[in-house]
């Protein structure tokens, strides 16, 4: 018997769905001798339907062939496939698995026969590039693709209307209760189905209040990971495919946004503070209504427990569909996901990220003035507040790293007779931020801690009822709000559970020494952790209130400061003066080999070779503000510091170079090194290297041929530079052993040059290539090309502004390791630790030439303070044996890379020495395709997990390993331990 047409599904009047059981061999009879198509079919794994994709004669895939559970109707059918044409109309950019059709125009569909029962079968197009499923970790520009692509199928059908339409699917959320109903006791766990249950409850009730005001309309309904397909070969995956229009039917829009959310919560890495850009874009597109952005999060909640109940019941009643018990893992971590934190967190986040939140990102709300303080007789100005913030002085010298700071910096104000210390509410507590960690700490108040220096008591700020009283705890109203007091377990308040009290009425009595935690909230909101993760601060802190007035503190005013900072810098700073990640965290403090955020957030910093020392190092502070308080002036004057810094620096290198110049900067350096090898040899030319990068100058920026930092700079080079190959024995012309062919050729341009009439009057590069990611040069290379060029007048530039200072660990300078001796060596970046200082060193004869030029003169290069901070580096880095330590903890790093890449084929070569390293990420290890792209998404990935590294190259498919000289064994097994678990998570450890 023939399906009836216009009967459609009705999920409470069937027993279960099975998978129509069809072998591959009767789909393939099936597709010849009812949809005209000889194919091979391969087998796909469906919940509720039988799908093959067809492979043609010459194995390329030609289509899908789709069986439809008997359970559907013709009519059902029909809508699926009118609402994917209508999509693909409506939408060109995206492609639709719609229905094929014959030279007619009829779809290719056709009803069958199967052991169920009659069914539809219909070819589908088939999409190429693979879906997101997987465990993979989905970036935030993929999620957002996913939210844009799900806005874009929601209004493509707002007006779509079918009588195919009217279904009552498992999948409808305005279902959710009964189907849960139904099928919980499918869900053996007794404590896994009673958390579905409890969660559908609270969802339920909450999205009932507001189902009168949301929009119901035609919808996908399951435009998942499963049925979103990637563009072949994006990096990363980025969706533009929909497939599987099996759940069509009318139901609340904004459950297509719901079930996309709820897609994304089982993949590596991904909690819900992850899937918020998806909402951020869906609402770009088709914006939400208050009331939608309200239910969206409980919408996710039942959807997880839909798809918990609906797994463990189709795994029952259908045990060979493997795919429905894969799925059953997957399914139990999306649904903890969606609940792991209260619906009014996630629904306040939601409203934040549309906009629709009350003062956006973090609320000021604070507590009613108090009728009685909360404190009898302990007036707010015996209060001391302590700042714990990364912006705080306590925090100065790694403070904030002692596990007892808090206690000590409020003992202190105690000491100074304060009759209380109290926190701020609100402001990042930098003490809880562990120095190396994968994932954010909860670091964010939700209440004010006081430590008490003498006796008092606490009273009731209003009239209200006790909520709740136990030994170390009282919970009482206030006004609409609920204040929660918490003291030591062993003090007993002296008002019980119930009882009213009116303002200042005793609560409880406190000692000298005691603590006390004071807290306000939504009387009807969840209780709040002390402290919560930055990512949720701001739904945390929209269900509380600064206690500060109940004790007569002034209210934090300052907690959305940082909001628009990022606008302002783009207002006011130039925009070509570019800042790392386009969501970057805003630093406030590093210490050592750590970057700090003001939300709290530990950074190892991979990349800072300005602070070889690491940051904020006492020494430097020292030297600098004892200098200030002194005296800071230009060279011209006449004192000691310049002195004996420049006899430190010119000792540090081989004769003859014994004559130093100061400067700001490397690019300064290295455009006056030039100047000084032009004027000296009386030659204008240079030649130079390719992949290079020497500054900003007019000078410096000529002789740089990086095209990340000029993509036009081979072209636009002035006459007077002359490039020869980047002697690249990784990725170059020539590669391994054949590298030493790069020497020769270099010298032949040179010699060219010189046979030309232009001889070179200076050859610069880096000693140790820094820019293409610390590859070393071809030995005797620069033996090689600095011969040459002297030969014909020049001089031999070396640039050691990145390499030099120790880096390399067995060198203190680069040239060192070529065997060789500049003319002139430009240095910078080490020199100051973060402070401007650059010099240039070079040999009395060719220093006395630059007064063929006229004078020179820096303003503050060599100034007291600039000349006491480059002592004191040089100092610390004896002392603290820097150099010994980027061999030790360089070759210990390196080392483990090397592990790595025996694991990932992505990793192609480990370059550098030292702690100068390179990681180049490669597709292909054969023609070393950069991995550009994939390079850019792991640096993104690798800030989630608390490091910051960036790329370099010309491709940016290098990692640059160049952190302070004082990073430790323990930092970098975290480095290399979180880059093996991006690599993992990020998909490359297997092929998609």
């Amino acid at each position: 018997m023939l399906p009836d047409e216009y009967r459609t599904i009705d999920f409470f009047t069937e027993d279960a769905l099975p998978v129509p059981r069809v072998a591959p061999a009767e789909a393939e009879l099936i597709a010849a001798e009812h949809l005209g198509i000889t194919a091979r079919a391969q087998s796909l794994g469906s919940q509720q339907d039988a799908n093959f994709l067809l492979h043609a004669d010459d194995e390329m895939p030609a289509a899908i062939l789709k069986i439809a559970n008997p359970a559907f109707s013709t009519v059902e059918i029909e809508a699926q496939d009118a609402a994917a044409d209508l999509i693909a109309s409506a939408r060109p950019e995206l492609r639709i698995a719609t229905v094929l059709r014959r030279p007619d125009g009829s779809p290719r569909r056709a009803t069958v026969d199967t052991e169920a029962g009659p069914a539809v079968a219909r070819l589908l197009r088939y999409l190429p590039g693979g879906a997101l499923s997987g465990p993979r970790h989905l970036s935030p520009t993929t999620v957002a693709a996913m939210g844009t692509i799900a806005g874009n199928v929601s209004t493509a059908l707002r007006d779509f209307r079918h009588p195919g339409l009217d279904r009552v699917l498992q999948w409808d959320p305005r279902h959710a209760d009964r189907v849960v109903a139904k099928l919980a006791g499918h869900i053996d766990e007794h404590d896994r189905r009673t958390a579905v249950q409890a969660a559908t409850s609270e969802a339920w009730a909450h999205v009932q209040k507001l189902a009168a005001a949301l929009p119901s309309q035609a919808v996908h309904l399951d435009l998942t990971d499963d049925n979103l397909i990637r563009r072949p070969d994006t990096r990363p995956p980025m969706p533009d495919g929909v497939i599987d229009f099996g759940d069509v039917t009318t139901s609340w829009a904004v459950g297509e946004l719901a079930v996309t959310l709820s897609s994304l919560l089982h993949h590596d890495g991904v909690e819900p503070h992850h899937v918020l850009p998806a909402v951020r874009a869906f609402h770009a597109v088709r914006p939400l209504s208050p009331e939608e952005a309200e239910a969206l999060w409980p919408l996710v909640v039942l959807r997880a427990s839909v798809l918990v109940a609906s797994g463990r019941q189709q795994a029952a009643v259908d045990e060979d569909n493997a795919y429905a018990k894969a799925a059953l893992d997957r399914e139990w971590r999306i649904f903890e996901q969606a609940t792991w934190l209260p619906l009014p967190v996630m629904i306040r986040l939601v409203r934040g990220v549309t906009g629709m939140a009350d003062d956006e990102p973090a609320r000021t709300g604070q507590a009613d003035t108090p009728v009685r303080p909360l404190l009898r007789d302990l007036p707010a100005g015996d209060i001391t507040l302590l700042d714990l913030s990364t912006d705080a002085d306590s925090m100065d010298h790694g403070a904030w790293m002692d596990a007892g700071t808090e206690d000590r910096l409020a003992a202190a104000a105690l000491a100074d007779g304060a009759a209380a210390a109290a926190t701020r509410y609100a402001r990042a507590r930098l003490t809880r931020t562990p120095a190396l960690s994968a994932v954010s700490t909860a670091t964010v108040p939700t209440g004010i801690d006081l430590w008490l220096g003498r006796d008092a008591v606490v009273q009731a700020p209003a009239a209200g009822r006790v909520l709740a009283a136990a030994p170390g705890r009282v919970d009482l109203t206030y006004g609409a709000q609920a204040l929660s007091l918490s003291f030591p377990r062993a003090i007993q308040p002296v008002v019980s559970t119930g009882a009213a009290v009116q303002a200042g009425e005793d609560i409880v009595q406190l000692g000298s020494g005691a603590s006390l935690h004071v807290a306000l909230r939504d009387a009807d909101g969840p209780a709040a952790p002390r402290l919560v993760r930055p990512e949720y601060a701001a739904g945390w802190l929209a269900l509380t209130a600064d206690p500060a007035p109940l004790l007569g503190l002034p209210v934090d005013a300052d907690l959305t400061r940082e909001r628009n900072l990022l606008d302002r810098r783009d207002a006011a700073f130039a925009t070509v003066q570019e800042h790392y990640y386009a969501d970057p965290p805003h630093i406030e403090r590093g210490w050592r080999h750590h970057l700090l955020s003001t939300d709290g957030r530990s950074y190892l910093d991979i990349v800072n070779n300005v602070t070889p020392l690491g940051h904020a190092h006492p020494r430097v502070e020292q030297a600098v503000s004892r200098q200030l308080r002194r005296l800071n002036t230009n060279s011209r004057f006449h004192y000691a510091s310049v002195v004996e810094f420049t006899e430190r620096l010119a000792g540090l290198l081989p004769e003859p170079l014994d004559t130093v110049f100061l400067v700001n900067s490397g690019s300064e350096a290295v455009d006056l090194g030039m100047r000084l090898a032009i004027g000296a040899s009386g030659q204008h030319d240079v030649v130079a290297l390719r992949e290079a990068y020497h500054g900003w100058t007019y000078a410096s920026d000529a002789v740089s041929t990086s095209l990340q930092d000029n993509p036009n700079a081979l072209a636009t080079r002035p006459s007077w530079v002359h490039t020869v190959d980047s002697p690249n024995s990784y990725r170059g012309r020539h590669r391994g052993t054949d590298a030493g062919r790069y020497g020769p050729e270099a010298v032949g341009v040179i010699n060219e040059l010189a046979a030309s009439g232009r001889p070179a009057g200076a050859f610069i590069a880096e000693t140790y290539y820094g820019n293409a990611g610390g590859v070393a040069l071809p030995d005797d290379y620069l033996a090689q090309v600095y011969a040459a060029v002297r030969r014909h007048g020049g001089l031999a530039v070396a640039d050691e502004v990145q390499v030099g200072y120790g880096r390399l660990g067995h060198w203190f300078w680069g040239f060192e390791q070529q065997r060789v001796i500049p003319d002139i060596v430009c240095v910078a970046k080490a020199m100051g630790n973060g402070h401007p200082l650059g010099a240039v060193i070079t040999s009395k004869s060719v220093a006395d030439r630059y007064r063929d030029q006229g004078y020179f003169f820096s303003s503050t290069g060599g100034s007291p303070v600039s000349s006491v901070v480059g002592l004191t580096v040089l100092d610390t880095l004896c002392d603290e044996d820097l150099q010994g330590n980027a061999v030790r903890v360089g070759g210990h790093l390196k080392r483990r890379l090397e592990t790595l890449a025996d694991r990932y084929g992505i990793i192609g070569a480990v370059h550098g020495s030292g702690l100068y390293l390179g990681l180049e990420l490669v597709r292909d290890r054969t023609d070393l395709e950069p991995a550009t792209e994939e390079t850019a998404e792991l640096c993104d990935r690798m800030l989630d997990l608390g490091v910051i590294v960036q790329p370099t190259g010309d491709h940016l498919n290098i990692l640059k390993i160049k952190p302070p000289l004082c990073i430790d064994i323990a930092a970098a097994d975290f480095f290399v331990d979180m880059l093996d678990l991006a690599l993992t998570q990020l998909g490359h450890g297997h092929t998609w």
